[in-house]
């Protein structure tokens, strides 16, 4: 199998003044954008962008065309169920004479649930 490369889409990719970028010969030098190899590896957005900078550039100047793909229209919610713990002040001794207290608390749990029948 060949090896395949894509070019970087982020936007300023080209303009960002590094080494791996310099182009050409004495007198006719570019910054170009980076080759990234094709790899499945990385095939999410890392096959299409050389680093986070560049798809932060890309996502900002294309965010309305992104997202009329895929308009949102109705909030997404997950079923849950909350608990909380409470938990009794605690002291806590080393055994060197150094000892120190936890102050009493309560830790909120969320889990995740199936709600199908949502209690009727």
């Amino acid at each position: 199998m060949a090896d395949e490369y894509v070019y970087c889409h982020g936007t300023h990719c080209h303009t960002r003044h590094t080494q791996d970028r310099i182009r050409g010969v004495k007198g006719s030098k570019v910054l170009r954008t980076k080759k990234i190899k094709v790899s499945n590896w990385y095939n999410k957005m890392y096959q299409y962008f050389c680093s986070q900078g560049c798809y932060d550039d890309f996502a900002n100047a294309n965010i309305q065309q992104i997202i009329a793909i895929a308009p949102r229209t109705e909030p997404l919610e997950t079923p849950i169920e909350v608990q909380r713990i409470k938990h009794p002040e605690t002291t806590h001794n080393n055994g060197s004479g150094y000892s120190w207290t936890q102050r009493a608390w309560t830790e909120t749990k969320i889990k995740k649930c199936d709600n199908i029948d949502n209690g009727s």
